[in-house]
């Protein structure tokens, strides 16, 4: 799954404050996300981060 830094990103799961969109910041084994409702910042692993992608949302689209 081709995910970039600077990509927003629509996930099947909300984030407790009842956001489901989160931008980017690193992309490797791990995926660095920021909730863009509250800002809130999660590292969680390539394999979790590619099941619950619904959506990838870029930039110029």
């Amino acid at each position: 799954m081709d995910v970039q830094v600077g990509d927003r990103l629509l996930l099947k799961k909300p984030h407790p404050c009842g956001n489901s969109e989160f931008a980017v910041l690193r992309v490797g084994m791990d995926f660095k996300i920021r909730c863009l409702r509250c800002g809130h910042e999660v590292m969680v692993p390539r394999a979790k981060i590619e099941r619950n992608i619904k959506k990838i949302i870029r930039e110029g689209e």
